[in-house]
């Protein structure tokens, strides 16, 4: 079998993942507006409701702005983060030897967790219009296994259940 290709591709603002989180903000709001509607008791609960529904829409809206631009990178077995030519001045950005996990795909916008020990984790929209011929390469990265460690060709024993010869 053969194993993930290595691929480069752009991160950065998306415009699919601002398009998504502005509908289930607005979605959220309209929930927000006809429960205040429905319900004639106007108090501490709708005044609560109605900042927490801007309270959201303002994070959002600043977590989209902040998204850096990078190229995140996969050579086979690790994954790193590179930051753009514009950002290159601050090392702290980069992230190295990290792990890559899928936390929703819509098929042309993904959203991935990027894990590396002793930081926090990152949070990266990646849609398929920033290089669309590396699509299917990053794809098939993102969901490939992690290479297994070198088990110097013990394999066999490791894996053969008790009673084999």
């Amino acid at each position: 079998m053969h194993g993930a290709p290595s691929v480069t591709y752009p991160v950065g603002r998306s415009r699919g993942a601002a398009r998504l989180l502005t509908v289930v903000w607005a979605l959220g709001a309209l929930c927000a507006g006809a429960s205040c509607y429905f319900f004639d008791s106007v108090g501490w609960r709708h005044a609560l409701l109605l900042l927490s529904v801007l309270f959201a829409g303002a994070a959002a809206g600043i977590g989209l702005r902040r998204d850096g631009a990078g190229f995140l990178h996969f050579d086979g077995r690790v994954w790193s983060l590179a930051p753009a030519a514009s950002d290159a001045a601050d090392p702290a950005r980069s992230v190295l030897a990290a792990r890559a996990f899928v936390a929703l795909d819509l098929q042309s916008l993904l959203l991935l967790r990027l894990s590396e020990p002793g930081r926090p984790r990152r949070w990266l929209w990646v849609e398929r219009e920033a290089m669309p011929e590396r699509w299917r390469d990053l794809r098939r990265a993102v969901y490939s296994r992690p290479p297994a460690a070198d088990t110097g060709g013990d394999v066999w024993r490791a894996t053969a259940p008790a009673d084999a010869p």
